[in-house]
């Protein structure tokens, strides 16, 4: 699957704002290249990256949930 620069950009950049809640510094394309926080790497590698921010994302939430979860039970116990 062939997926445009942009579009790797703008998915990198929404995974980074959901985990950081905050936009990424020094977002710069230069062809095959892109340089962010002051990282210089290759779309495939920020491709990697973007799903490896998805996965901790996700994990954090599944986390908050169990806690929640847990915490609910913990009340209906009582």
């Amino acid at each position: 699957m062939v997926t445009s620069p942009e579009k790797i950009v703008s998915s990198y950049t929404e995974a980074y704002q959901r985990l950081y809640n905050r936009k990424p510094k020094d977002l710069e394309m230069d062809g095959d290249w892109v340089t962010v926080n002051g990282a210089k790497m290759k779309l495939a590698d920020l491709q990697y990256l973007t799903e490896q921010l998805r996965e901790e994302y996700d994990k954090g939430i599944g986390e908050k949930k169990n806690v929640v979860n847990r915490l609910l039970k913990w009340f209906k116990g009582i």
